[in-house]
Parts: structure tokens; sequence; C-alpha cells
């Protein structure tokens, strides 16, 4: 197996795509641009303008979310930027949480999720496929390829984002690889690899080997110096954002299953559940996903505890980083994904380059 990758995960401002061109020469193996739609940027205007700037790095959607544009948009926009960094072009899609959240919608369920990524893996294998919109069926294809709007001759891999055994079963069943979110646990990325492994036997393929299967785990790396607290102004200004952008996730999925908290919440949960019913019901979906991955709202800082950073962060000093990516890529894990906070993003990916890929 080959050694774990590493992977930056960017806002999408498009006046920032240099950041990528920064990455890369700092040894960086992946690009991720997030579709968060009503949140930054578009993900393909991105990739485009970071495409033209680089030359090595591959450049994926982190990821594009299946239903808010159709199985022939998400296909033809992909498969447009090929044409512009051949051979480097990813699609990691997925069902949806920000992009779903903000308009008060649930993710995608599952069948038409796998629907349409049925559609769009045979659309970028440049295959004809019946697709159903707006209660018609019809063949479809992507035409004009021969002209040098789309290029599928260079092939885009397809990573199926997944949380839950149904979706990383579908990543078995149409995906290249699985990105996911996971805790920094061995057992956790195991499992995953199994599930993916059944999703792909169920679906009679044979060109997926479970070991092999590339697994992606979207997972800040809160890097401290010697003696650091784990909540510094420094690693609260990296993390912070992203730390209680997963309090933010968590609370939906509580409410939407009517499950319990975790227990690593107890202590902060009734607090937080009330601030957020402070808003009218209409608009919190609004409330809940402010700030999302971008900036700590003042109000939500006292959530930010060490069970919850270290709950949603690989914490520890350089050589401790080492040693638990290590057991994770023992575990599986091909790649790991870091989305540090905008105004901190050029510094974390030095030092993470410097202290930690250099040494790895």
């Amino acid at each position: 197996m080959p050694p774990v990758e590493f992977g930056i995960c960017v806002t999408t401002k498009l006046t920032d795509a240099a950041y990528v061109r920064f990455c890369e020469d700092l040894g960086y193996d992946w690009a991720w641009v997030p579709d968060s739609q009503l949140i930054w940027g578009d993900c393909y205007a991105y990739m485009a303008l970071a495409a033209t700037q680089t030359s090595r790095i591959k450049l994926a959607t982190g990821v594009a979310v299946a239903g808010t544009r159709s199985a022939p948009v998400i296909a033809h926009s992909i498969a447009s930027v090929n044409t512009l960094a051949p051979g480097r072009i990813v699609l990691g899609i997925g069902s949806g949480n920000s992009a779903y959240r903000l308009m008060n919608h649930k993710p995608l369920p599952i069948a038409k999720y796998g629907e349409e990524l049925r559609v769009i893996r045979a659309l970028l294998a440049g295959e004809e496929v019946e697709y159903t919109t707006r209660g018609k069926t019809a063949p479809i294809r992507l035409l004009m390829e021969e002209q040098g709007y789309v290029n599928l001759a260079d092939p885009v891999p397809i990573y199926v984002s997944g949380f839950g055994p149904k979706s990383q079963a579908l990543a078995g069943r149409y995906g290249d690889g699985l990105v996911t979110s996971l805790p920094a646990e061995p057992r956790a990325i195991e499992r995953a690899r199994i599930t993916v492994g059944n999703g792909a036997a169920e679906a009679g393929r044979t060109d997926v080997e479970a070991s092999r299967f590339p697994t992606v785990s979207l997972l800040n790396v809160a890097l401290l110096d010697p003696g650091e607290d784990v909540l510094s102004e420094r690693m609260v200004a990296e993390n912070g954002a992203f730390v209680i952008s997963s309090l933010h996730y968590l609370y939906d999925q509580v409410k939407q299953y009517n499950r319990e908290p975790p227990r690593h919440l107890a202590d902060i949960w009734d607090e937080y559940t009330a601030l957020v019913a402070r808003t009218p019901e209409h608009v919190r979906h609004l409330r809940i996903h402010a700030g999302h991955c971008t900036y700590l709202l003042e109000e939500e800082r006292k959530f930010l505890t060490p069970a919850l950073m270290r709950t949603a962060c690989l914490v520890g000093e350089a050589d401790e980083v080492i040693e638990k990516l290590k057991e994770l890529e023992d575990a599986g894990l091909d790649q790991i994904q870091m989305l540090p906070a905008p105004g901190t993003h050029y510094d974390f990916a030095k030092r993470f380059a410097d202290q930690v890929m250099a040494r790895y």
C-alpha cells in the first residue's frame, strides 16, 4: 500500500485560488474544493482557476452535491474542467449537508443519491444512459466531446461521500474511492472499508478490492507546539470553526433521527440547544449553520471544549500526529484532507508541511 497522501480542503473564494498553487509548491497531493452553495463561491469556477495555476496537484470537488445540480449538469461541469487539467480532476460527490440544510431540507434520500451516481458514472464513461427528469425518461449522453468542450478520454474518478453504512455501500457500488469524515480511530477506517467491500460485492463489481479502495477522511489536525494547550488562541483560530460545524451537524442528526446526543456533548448539549431555540423555527436552519467552517461565532466559543476538539480533530505535537497517522494508514486510510479556517490557512499549510509531511 502506498503511503498516506495529504490533501488540503479550501474555502472557495475565487480571488484566493492561488492558495492551491501555494499548497502544490509545499508538496500537497490533493486540493479539495467544496460545493457549499449559499455559503462560498462556485466550486467549478474555483477548480478552473486553480487548474490554470498548477501542474501536478490533483483537484477534486470536495464534495459536489447530488440533486442541487442534476446528474447531467454535474457530469458536464466536471468533464469541462477536465479539459484544463486532464488526468488531475476527480469528482467527489455527496448527498449534501450544508447545501440542503441551508434551504431547510434534509440531504438527498439514499435511493435518489444512488440513482444520481448511476447516471453520472455512465455519462463520464461516455455512455448513453436512461435519465428521468420532470416525469419523463429518455436516453442522454454528453455530446460534442470531439469538439473539445468536455474531456471524457482522460477518466474522471468518482469518490463517493459516505458517513453511514448505506452511503458507504454506494461508494462500493458506483465509486472509485470513498470520502468520509471519521474519528481518528483505526477501527472506524476498518469498518468503512468492510462496508464499501460489501456494497461492491452486492453490485457484482469485480474491479473493486476493498483493501485497495482509496479512502479519504476529512479530519483537521490540531498541530500543537510543545506544551501548547488544545484551546490556545492559535488552535481556536485554525480549528474552531471546523469543530463547531461538527456540533451543527450533530444537532441536525439528533433532531432528524430522534437520537440521543453523543456522550461527549453531554456537558454542553442543553445549553447549546437552548441557544439555538432562541431563533424562530422558520429561520432556525440559517442560524444553525452560521459561520460554517469559516468563522467562529462569539456566542458559540464556550462550546469549544477539549473533548469536542479531540473528537473532531487529530490532536498532538508533530511526533504524536505522525504516529497517529501511521496507525490510520495501517488501518487502511489513504488520504487525510484538512480544512483550516480562512486567515490561518497559509500558515497552517506551511507548518504542517514542514513539521509533518517533510518527516513522514
